[in-house]
């Protein structure tokens, strides 16, 4: 493994010894679930950070996926009360994400939730691809949510926000089992799709709501 997956400071120290004061990390959740929103969150670590300032309260803080609800919640509760982090959170609904699609809307949260950041970050980190509607510069990271402080510091805030979100949801839209699947497509969700019928936060442009193309050369002649 590189050297950098040892200390999850390394993306951002890199830019700040370079001159940069303000990186951010930028990342999303819900771009695979037929329902509801994708979030996206940015975050800026403050520079002095990268001495021995760093709050302890954070040190284990890592790709959301890799952490359970309750330190989800509780690195959340950090993220959101210390005044020297900035961040942005950003959620596109379903609607949008039918009309412009999932990879635009995921683009779209992003700018918008680093739009938020005054003054705007000098440099962003995103984890996966890079962003070509992003005007900022970036570098992207395969995996970076697990590489990057700032990176996972996103990833917790997003996913925490969205998930919250579907919670909600479940008491407007009852019998899709919303809180527990959050909106992925899982057999239990699929059923109640089947049983119910798609709601006012289904993704139609998603599979299995999506209409299948007819070969109209089937039926020439």
């Amino acid at each position: 493994m590189s050297a950098k997956s040892s200390d999850r400071f390394s993306f951002e120290r890199e830019l700040w010894q370079q001159g940069f004061q303000l990186v951010a990390g930028v990342d999303e959740a819900g771009r695979g679930p037929l329902a509801g929103p994708v979030v996206a969150a940015a975050v800026i670590f403050p520079h002095a950070w990268s001495g021995s300032d760093f709050d302890e309260r954070l040190r284990d803080l890592n790709d959301s996926k890799q952490l359970t609800e309750t330190q989800r919640n509780e690195f959340f509760a950090v993220l959101t009360s210390l005044p020297e982090i900035r961040y942005g959170i950003s959620i596109v609904d379903a609607a949008t994400i039918d009309r412009i699609n999932i990879l635009q809307a995921t683009h779209r949260a992003m700018n918008e939730a680093l739009a938020q950041l005054q003054p705007q970050p000098e440099h962003v980190l995103v984890d996966g691809k890079p962003v070509k509607s992003m005007k900022l510069p970036h570098t992207a990271i395969v995996k970076g949510d697990a590489l990057s402080y700032s990176i996972a510091a996103a990833s917790v805030l997003a996913k925490v926000t969205r998930d919250r979100m579907m919670l909600e949801f479940e008491g407007q839209f009852p019998g899709y089992g919303f809180a527990e699947h959050k909106g992925y497509g899982t057999p239990q969700h699929l059923a109640a799709i089947a049983g119910l019928g798609p709601c006012a936060i289904h993704r139609r442009s998603f599979a299995p709501f999506k209409p299948m193309q007819t070969d109209l050369s089937l039926h020439i002649g």
